[in-house]
């Protein structure tokens, strides 16, 4: 099987390269061989590439930028994934997309359901609703995954921001009042083989699958958290790697306290129900993905 994965750069397609390696050959998109800011190159690109499975975990996710760059934002997170999905429908081609948590407002405290009203806050989140809405209208077999709160051990995400801070400030100041469950890319990688693979690790039946779900499900670690929990988790895990910090003390704050361009879902809790009736897949403790990647985190920075 040819696999197309997108955004091998970034967290999520990083993490997923190399365990979609066991179902078949992965080929890498890019800018140099199909970029995302020009989705009328999309069809010409995949016409090259003929995959047999297309991963298409890359986004335009710099939420407070895209207030000024809607533009660039619904280029990326809702044409290109409409010419893949077209693409995809035509050629009979099953198409996985990820979404996110800001297709919701953020409201009361229950976790989100798949079929639950959405209604983003921000440009960024319109975008990525508009993707899921082009995705389900093409046609074709598709599975649409929304998860929340990415991190890994390298990129820029709230791990290695806050791993930075800690070294660099006595005091961390973090929004205690919104909700989450800190999804580590290696979590979320896990999740799509086991979406695609059966028990003896050979590819299962994936439009049967994606039409279990009808397209959409959540994915993300077990349990909850806010923002302040998730760094002092960070922080105590870089103390028992025995890193060298300045930080002292981590205080809670609220989301009042930290203005920003753009207003975050405060709810950012995710109903996966479906996931474990359906699919049968459970996901670790957001827990054990923050002590996974600080190590990997702590052993990257000894190299340097």
């Amino acid at each position: 099987m040819r696999i197309l994965l997108t955004g091998v750069s970034g967290q999520v397609g990083g993490a997923l390269r190399a365990p979609l390696t066991a179902l078949g050959e992965v080929v890498p998109a890019d800018r140099t061989n199909m970029d995302l800011s020009k989705p009328e190159l999309i069809s010409s690109a995949l016409d090259a590439v003929r995959p047999d499975l297309i991963v298409n975990p890359a986004a335009y996710t710099a939420v407070d930028r895209a207030e000024q760059e809607a533009e660039m934002a619904y280029r990326v997170n809702a044409e290109a994934p409409r010419a893949l999905a077209e693409w995809a429908a035509r050629h009979k081609i099953p198409l996985i997309h990820f979404s996110t948590d800001y297709v919701f407002d953020g409201s009361g405290d229950q976790p989100w359901r798949e079929d639950d009203p959405t209604g983003p806050l921000s440009i960024y989140g319109a975008s990525k609703l508009a993707g899921e809405v082009a995705v389900k209208g093409a046609g074709g077999d598709h599975l649409i995954i929304r998860t929340a709160w990415v991190f890994a051990a390298q990129g820029r995400n709230f791990l290695t921001t806050i791993a930075r801070l800690a070294r660099e400030r006595s005091e961390l100041r973090v929004v205690v009042d919104e909700i989450g469950a800190p999804t580590s890319a290696e979590i979320i990688a896990r999740g799509v083989i086991a979406m695609l693979s059966s028990e003896n690790g050979k590819v299962h039946d994936i439009p049967g699958r994606f039409g279990s779900v009808g397209g959409l499900v959540h994915l993300c670690a077990s349990g909850t958290a806010s923002w302040f929990d998730f760094a002092r988790a960070i922080v105590d895990g870089l103390r028992g790697h025995e890193e060298k910090l300045a930080v002292r003390q981590v205080t809670a704050i609220k989301s009042s306290d930290y203005p920003t361009r753009v207003k975050r879902p405060k709810n950012s809790r995710l109903d996966m129900s479906r996931l474990r009736l359906a699919l049968r897949i459970e996901t670790p403790d957001w827990q054990e993905g923050v002590e996974q990647e600080i190590h990997k985190f702590c052993m990257l920075a000894k190299r340097e």
